[in-house]
């Protein structure tokens, strides 16, 4: 089961979150706080999977809060629940998981409270589960939910990570194979992705995309013949 601990100052607004969340998913509220050294203290010593985090929050403001927290071994994912727009930018350079505007959308919570949990249950799925990829003539045993895209070179196959480059000395077709369906996808007969770490989804010619994920500065294209599966994939 999910964990999650909700920081934000205002009383009706940490109600209205606490509800929604215990009406439309099955994440367990570990604590709730509306000051932002109290939570940093809690999560020195607690482990949550999520934190639902307010900006304008008593001693230390959401931002730095998120800051240090992206520093953890144990990194939960960050939820901002903010009023102000001017964040966003800041918000996703943190990698952040989402931004709510508030007053919140039940729909809007209840739809992202469903991804939380989809990707959860993906994350299960993938963990513990590995390939041998080469390095410098090393042989590096890589957890496939650290793998971000594939990327086809003739009977080869070029693996990124947030560690860099790998090879996997097999063809795309034969990795795709070994990875887990519910996490990856191949959207282009050179390309295979990791769905989560799909940044941004940039519209293309005829129709198509380029991705930015996470970690990379190479965007991915999707090809004419998997965009409807694509879409149905991301929900577009």
């Amino acid at each position: 089961m999910l964990k999650a601990l909700i920081v934000e100052d205002e009383y009706l607004a940490r109600e209205e979150l606490t509800y929604l969340i215990q009406t439309h998913s099955h994440i367990q509220i570990e604590a709730a706080f509306e000051d932002g050294l109290e939570a940093f203290k809690f999560l020195q010593t607690n482990q949550v999977d999520i934190v639902f985090l307010d900006i304008n929050i008593p001693s230390i403001d959401g931002m730095l809060l998120a800051r240090n927290i992206s520093q953890f071994k144990h990194k939960p994912h960050i939820v901002f629940t903010t009023a102000y727009k001017d964040y966003a930018v800041d918000a996703f350079e943190l990698e952040a998981f989402d931004y709510l505007l508030k007053p919140i959308s039940e729909a809007r919570v209840k739809g992202l409270l469903a991804k939380l949990e989809q990707q959860h249950q993906v994350s299960a799925q993938v963990r513990h589960q590995t390939v041998n990829l080469m390095k410098d003539n090393r042989i590096v045993i890589t957890p496939v939910e650290d793998i971000d895209y594939a990327e086809a070179s003739e009977k080869i196959t070029k693996v990124y990570t947030a560690d860099g480059c790998f090879i996997a000395p097999m063809t795309i077709s034969e990795l795709v194979a070994k990875l887990p369906e519910s996490a990856f996808f191949r959207c282009h007969r050179s390309y295979c992705i990791n769905v989560s770490r799909v940044q941004e989804i940039i519209p293309w010619v005829n129709s198509t995309y380029l991705l930015k994920l996470q970690h990379h500065d190479q965007q991915v294209p999707v090809s004419r013949s998997n965009i409807k599966l694509f879409r149905e994939r991301m929900k577009l």
